[in-house]
């Protein structure tokens, strides 16, 4: 019992006090501190809140970036990649667990930068983004530019200054920013829009100045660079300094070592040009005064040969003098022949000719017209030859011993119509349509039961018995 009452003196604590009391020495002791680890398992929720694992190669620390420090974030977080972090160490209650709410993030020096770089650099070359296949010729003289780059500062002047020095043509500004949250983001949409265009710029520059690998780790992020190899527009890329290479560098169809320099690129020298086009119009000025002497000798070279065109003419004259001549004589004597051609037909017109002919028409008329009633005649003819031969051939008693029957003879050749005419031991011969055979009345004839019984077969005297 005294045990008891002892544990019940100790006071007593609900879930959430200890939760908020763990809380409270954990921000006190640990209020600000900079942690260095290797990100892992990072994500970006919807919220932009950034959750993530801090290790090395012993302990693991959860790791929370709210959305507004996210978004101030130089460069862009991933897994694999070395960073010291600064913010302070607090609990999560819900899971009684510890973690780290970061203020700020940076890569842990330039070597975490690089191995990044080489990584990202290695991937996108296996996709095949850098080939050389997929590079674009520079236009000649283009008409119209698009520049990609921050709307202030000195590289954007130097590029228009540089292009209007050379050769002034139309340049359009797409505005953004070049370092920074959100920057890679604004410049891939820049060159997706340019390329989306009605009637998009023959060129584009993408350019920014100098400055550290953070300050320019926006054109190493896979959008941009994706964006730079997706564009059907020639891409000229100007970021940084000559030292300065970044992954948009090798996925640009051009490299350029500085702004001013992917100016030069773009545009040729004007002035130049003049001077080039006027030494070709000189030269070609002094081709066609040269080509113009030389056909000039050849024509006439080539009007020696030809005979003189007076003479030409004057043959042809002659030649259509004598044919007028001769026509003029040729014309009164076709009349004349026509004239008699005609008469002779005008005689053979005649009223006594054309009513013998018509008479003759009329006797070959009615001499046709007999023809065919003979013709009709013959035909009917021969309908009717044709019936009666049917008709006979229907009544002729072949046929009808053609049907099984048989025709009853005496041996002298009179027909037997009925039983009563024969008597018995009477020879008889019986005509089948294929032959006949010679039979003998066995018994008295006129006997009904007698004369249904069917003859036995003949013997091989060719006689048979009939019963």
């Amino acid at each position: 019992m005294p045990e008891a009452s002892h544990q019940h003196n100790q006071p007593e604590y609900t879930v959430s006090d200890i939760a908020l009391a763990i809380k409270r020495s954990v921000e006190d002791v640990f209020g600000y501190v900079r942690v260095r680890g290797e990100l892992s398992g990072f994500k970006r929720a919807t919220s932009g809140h950034l959750y993530f694992d801090l290790k090395d190669d012993k302990s693991v620390l959860n790791g929370v970036c709210w959305k507004g420090t996210a978004q101030r974030l130089s460069f862009k977080p991933e897994d694999g990649l070395e960073v010291i972090c600064t913010g302070k160490l607090t609990t999560y209650p819900a899971r009684s667990n510890y973690q780290m709410v970061v203020e700020s993030m940076e890569p842990a020096g330039e070597g975490a930068l690089m191995a990044l770089l080489e990584k990202r650099k290695k991937q996108l070359a296996a996709e095949g983004l850098f080939d050389a296949a997929r590079k674009q010729e520079l236009p000649f003289m283009p008409q119209r530019i698009g520049v990609v780059t921050s709307p202030t500062g000195a590289v954007i002047r130097d590029i228009l200054h540089r292009i209007a020095e050379r050769f002034p043509v139309q340049v359009q500004v797409w505005p953004v920013r070049v370092q920074g949250e959100g920057a890679a983001e604004e410049i891939a949409a820049a060159i997706r829009g340019f390329n989306a265009m009605k009637e998009p710029p023959e060129l584009l520059i993408v350019a920014r100045g100098g400055g550290s690998m953070e300050d320019l780790w926006c054109f190493n992020e896979e959008v941009v660079v994706r964006a730079a190899a997706d564009s059907h527009i020639p891409l000229i890329s100007a970021v940084g300094h000559e030292t300065d290479t970044t992954l948009i560098d090798y996925a640009a169809d051009v490299r350029a070592p500085t702004p001013t320099a992917a100016a030069e690129f773009a545009v040729p020298v004007r002035s130049e040009w003049l001077v080039t086009l006027d030494q070709w119009g000189m030269r070609l000025n002094r081709r066609m005064l040269q080509l113009i002497r030389e056909r000039s000798d050849y024509v006439a070279g080539l009007a020696r040969g030809i005979p003189n065109p007076a003479q030409l003419l004057g043959y042809a004259m002659q030649r259509l003098d004598d044919w007028t001549e001769r026509l003029n004589q040729a014309l009164p004597a076709l009349v004349e022949r026509r004239a008699q051609q005609l008469s002779v037909l005008q005689a053979k017109l005649s009223v006594g000719r054309i009513q013998q002919r018509l008479a003759l028409a009329a006797q070959r008329l009615e001499v046709l017209r007999l023809d065919q009633a003979v013709i009709r005649l013959l035909r009917d003819k021969e309908e009717a030859l044709r019936l009666q031969d049917k008709l006979f051939e229907t009544l002729n008693y072949r046929s009808v011993l053609r049907r099984g029957y048989a025709l009853v003879k005496r041996p002298s050749g009179e027909l037997v119509f009925a039983a009563a005419q024969l008597a018995a031991q009477d020879g008889v011969v019986l005509l089948f349509e294929d032959g006949q055979v010679e039979a003998t009345v066995g018994s008295s004839a006129a006997k009904p039961a007698a004369a249904k019984k069917p003859p036995s077969k003949p013997d091989s005297g060719g006689q048979s018995s009939l019963f």
